[in-house]
């Protein structure tokens, strides 16, 4: 299902590389994943999801396995409405895009509990 998005809300970007970015919404509660060719939307609980499933993609193994099996991985998350079938050159620009975004969080979280407690 290609749902398009037709309303004007504000996204503040998370994380950018030159495969993809990551925008939050506030207004709707949610992120979008520009990568591959599409624009997702997701929750933050299916955004985890998203992350766990590429972080347990076995790069190397895959990398290291000399059958003549194809390079791709099929990313589909329980609850989501998203499916990726990604290459391993895909599959590691997502991870590094994830990577990024988590940082991001955090270092927000971060910068916001030490400006809480200079304020109190």
């Amino acid at each position: 299902m290609i749902t398009t998005i037709t309303t004007t809300t504000h996204w503040t970007d998370v994380f950018k590389t030159s495969a993809g970015a990551i925008y939050q919404c506030d207004a709707e509660r949610c992120w979008y994943v520009d990568f591959a060719g599409k624009v997702a939307k997701f929750d933050y609980r299916c955004l985890l999801k998203l992350r766990k499933a590429v972080y347990h993609i076995d790069i190397e193994q895959t990398l290291l396995n000399t059958t003549k099996d194809p390079d791709v991985e099929i990313i589909f998350i329980c609850a989501c409405d998203h499916c990726y079938v990604l290459s391993l050159l895909q599959i590691i620009a997502l991870k590094e895009l994830l990577e990024g975004t988590f940082v991001m969080l955090e270092l927000n979280h971060i910068l916001h509990e030490r400006l809480c407690s200079i304020a109190s």
